[in-house]
């Protein structure tokens, strides 16, 4: 018989390690570019999503582990695991994954793409028709922007800038010196899968969708180093790109300014410290070595891979016009009383509305703002913004609102991780227009999803509510699954106009009648809800809770 621990809540077998489990949520949409009961763009499209899910995974949480490291900490998870033995286990869960993708692109997806007529080409591979396309193409559009940096003596190791894909060269002087180049590939100036003429077309621009090939740009780069490095001989380049640390805190106190803090942080984001080199696995080890030295990279968090460095770029695949390689395209439904030409503030004075996204259309969502904007009963909207993306709509109709002559206050919480320079540009765009805008909560980040309309009717004024579990995001809001609310009952408007005076001035709210807030009132409000199911379980035997989340990481 084991021994029974004395507090069972401590025991590790309890928990599942959050990085571990993460890896395993990302093997799932390896298995969808496996999977080839899917059309085989779609395929491709997993197989990018795969990959850039890890560029994030290593720039968000193996970074928080280094820095643990960094700073010595040795103490273990409620998993048992430390640190170190964390990272460890993630590079021994990655290594089979990264070889699976790289059969998957390999042995899987390139052959199936042939045969649709996508053709992936190696530059050595091309005729001398292609060839001589591609030297034209580089002469007249790549060379001019290329900037080739040694790195000696003389010259100092360049900066590599989190995500650039490089080549990094050998090159041999004429007295039989071996030297060391670093090239940036211009990803952001061009495609990074360059179309090549087909054997039946005369010029790149000539050719069809349905008959269409391919070369990468690095390889076109790599054929003409000799044109870079005049009077040396070029002995080798091999691609590699590094990723940074990202997860930079934001700390402000009452004297800061928090959008110039974040701005001075996505500064210092670009220059975070690298914690990952992805190499091509034919680098030369002497090559790999002096990589991982100069960047101060440890030999472990070194990878190297038998695809395409950065095979996220092959997202490029999915924007081809071939329709019968992809999904057909989900029409979301809209429920009754919730179409365009429908007043939607009557729709929800009869009943409040659920909406499930994706199921359900995101557009009674953008109607009501843009109703709320053109209506002259409506006196004002506030509202939280997270993730609202480029070209949103939503932003666009509270400018209307506002031109409309609106009260608009907006929420737009500027520590959205990788959204900063967008909800920079709306902030300031709002501003502009007369919004009222505010950036967050200082020591909080805000990720409530509300919205409000102030509006006059005839028996008084009425609050129109909308919350939602997604961001205000028309786009996300065809891929994830989420929850909005449309009500205009009376005490759920009164909790979210409270909330919103907390969010935006110095109101202190500790009591909300239908809402859950952090921190005031949500985690006593979860555990009296466990308690309620504990007591209802002993008594009747049907107990019930469910939990939806990214992760539970509150101690208590």
């Amino acid at each position: 018989m084991p021994t029974p621990v004395e507090n069972p809540i401590v025991d590790p077998a309890l928990y599942i390690n959050r990085e571990l489990g993460w890896l395993a949520f990302n093997r799932h949409v390896l298995d969808e570019a496996l999977d080839e009961t899917h059309p085989l763009l779609e395929r491709v499209k997993f197989l990018a999503i795969f990959a850039n899910n890890l560029d994030e995974f290593f720039m968000i949480r193996v970074s928080g582990l280094q820095r643990q490291l960094v700073k010595g900490v040795l103490k273990a998870n409620p998993d048992g695991m430390t640190p170190s033995r964390q990272l460890d286990a993630i590079r021994a869960k990655l290594l089979p994954e990264l070889a699976a993708q790289s059969d998957c692109w390999h042995n899987r997806l390139i052959p199936e793409l042939t045969k649709a007529g996508i053709h992936m080409h190696i530059y050595a591979d091309l005729d001398d028709r292609q060839k001589k396309a591609m030297h034209d193409f580089f002469v007249s559009q790549i060379f001019p922007v290329l900037t080739p940096l040694a790195f000696d003596s003389a010259h100092p190791f360049p900066f590599i800038s989190n995500l650039s894909l490089n080549l990094a060269i050998v090159i041999r002087d004429p007295g039989g010196k071996d030297l060391f180049a670093r090239l940036k590939v211009p990803t952001k100036l061009f495609p990074r899968l360059v179309r090549v003429p087909s054997p039946h077309m005369d010029n790149v621009a000539g050719s069809r969708d349905d008959e269409i090939h391919f070369v990468y740009l690095e390889e076109i780069i790599a054929a003409h180093l000799d044109m870079l490095f005049c009077g040396m001989e070029v002995i080798s380049s091999f691609p590699f790109r590094i990723t940074r640390d990202a997860d930079l805190e934001i700390e402000v106190d009452e004297a800061s300014d928090l959008l110039t803090t974040v701005e001075e942080v996505m500064e210092q984001r670009a220059r975070g410290r690298p914690v990952r080199i992805e190499v091509e696995d034919s680098m030369q080890e002497s090559v790999t070595h002096m990589l991982a030295q100069k960047l101060g990279v440890p030999p472990h968090m070194v990878y190297p891979v038998n695809h395409p460095v950065g095979i996220a770029d092959l997202m490029e695949l999915f924007s081809l016009n071939r329709p019968e390689l992809k999904d057909t395209p989900y029409i979301p439904s809209t429920p009754p009383g919730l179409d365009d030409e429908m007043d939607i503030f009557s729709a929800i004075r009869r009943h409040d509305i659920l909406l499930y996204h994706p199921y359900d259309s995101f557009t009674p969502v953008v109607n009501f703002l843009r109703q709320a904007a053109h209506d002259p009963d409506v006196l004002a909207i506030k509202i939280t913004l997270y993730r609202a993306g480029a070209n949103s709509p939503i932003v666009a109709a509270l400018m209307e609102a506002r031109d409309n002559g609106k009260s608009v206050a907006a929420l737009i919480e500027l520590k959205a991780r990788f959204d900063e320079e967008n909800n920079i540009g709306w902030a300031r765009a709002l501003e502009r227009l007369g919004a009222h805008v505010v950036y967050g909560v200082v020591g909080l980040k805000v990720h409530a999803k509300l919205c409000m309309v102030v509006r006059r009717e005839k028996d008084g004024i009425r609050t129109y509510v909308h919350l939602g579990t997604g961001n205000y995001n028309a786009t996300t809001s065809r891929i994830y699954t989420d929850f909005g609310l449309f009500t205009c009952e009376k005490a759920i408007g009164d909790d979210v106009a409270h909330l919103f005076n907390f969010l935006t001035g110095y109101a202190r709210t500790n009591r909300y009648n239908r809402l859950l807030v952090a921190p005031v009132t949500l985690r006593s409000g979860i555990i009296e809800r466990i308690d309620r199911e504990i007591a209802r379980h002993q008594e009747h035997g049907d107990g019930y809770m469910a939990f939806k989340m990214n992760a539970l990481v509150d101690p208590a």
